[in-house]
């Protein structure tokens, strides 16, 4: 059996109980390189086979996964296994192969990355959709920028993008967003090494220009954390009947 685990974003502690289970009866180890907290390969057995899949092409993972399919395999990706992970590809392979398989849901950065700031991505009468995406660099993005931008009312959050900040601040300009739009980056969301940044579209680029690692970009006046309309579902009924006759 291959077990597809998420490692979770940094913070060890947030591995479910059931990833961490796997890997303590593991036979077979294939982790994400320096992404995965050492402390969760710690949780492995002693004589486990443990190796690193930075570096490695597809054809290689395949030859690991399938070597060791008669054993406990797990293969541990950071974060949640369900963004940006390719598992899909994996799992293709796997199916092709008659191969059985589980997928143990990891934390992926962007809630990390929320509790870190202590905030709500849906805020009522700012925002009800989040959307997780990625600025085209490299790895190209079906979605144009222009179109994510274009959802001004929803939370946006940026992964593998910090790099590419110069991009995303002129796109918003141009698109009319407020220079004084909230644009925040968390770096190593959860890791004990993490650091925050609280900025302004205009100005988070000057904070931010020394990170080249992992980092999260998010934007949008959801950052303001101030409802605009209250919730119905908390609003005493009394309440609601007053502010209608107004």
């Amino acid at each position: 059996m291959i077990y597809f685990i998420g490692a979770g974003c940094g913070d060890p502690d947030l591995v479910t109980v059931k990833a961490q289970k796997i890997l303590q009866k593991a036979d077979a180890v294939l982790f994400t390189g320096s992404l995965v907290p050492k402390e969760v390969l710690s949780w492995c057995k002693e004589d486990a086979i443990i190796e690193d899949s930075q570096g490695m092409k597809y054809p290689e993972i395949f030859a690991f996964l399938e070597k060791y399919k008669d054993k406990i395999v797990a293969r541990v990706h950071t974060g949640d296994p369900s963004i940006y992970s390719t598992i899909a590809k994996q799992i293709e392979f796997l199916q092709k192969q008659n191969i059985d398989y589980e997928v143990i849901p990891g934390i992926t950065a962007a809630f990390g990355a929320a509790a870190s700031l202590g905030i709500e991505y849906t805020i009522p009468g700012v925002s009800q959709t989040m959307i997780l995406t990625r600025i085209e660099g490299k790895t190209p993005n079906p979605e144009k920028l222009e179109n994510i931008l274009a959802c001004k009312n929803s939370s946006l959050v940026f992964y593998l993008s910090i790099l590419l900040l110069k991009k995303l601040k002129k796109k918003a300009l141009e698109m009319g967003y407020s220079a004084n739009t909230p644009c925040w980056v968390v770096e190593k969301a959860t890791w004990e090494e993490e650091a925050i940044y609280k900025g302004t579209i205009s100005d988070i680029e000057n904070q931010v220009s020394h990170i080249r690692g992992v980092a999260l970009i998010l934007l949008g006046d959801f950052l303001n954390q101030k409802e605009t309309q209250e919730s119905h579902l908390y609003v005493k009924p009394l309440q609601k009947e007053l502010k209608a006759n107004k």
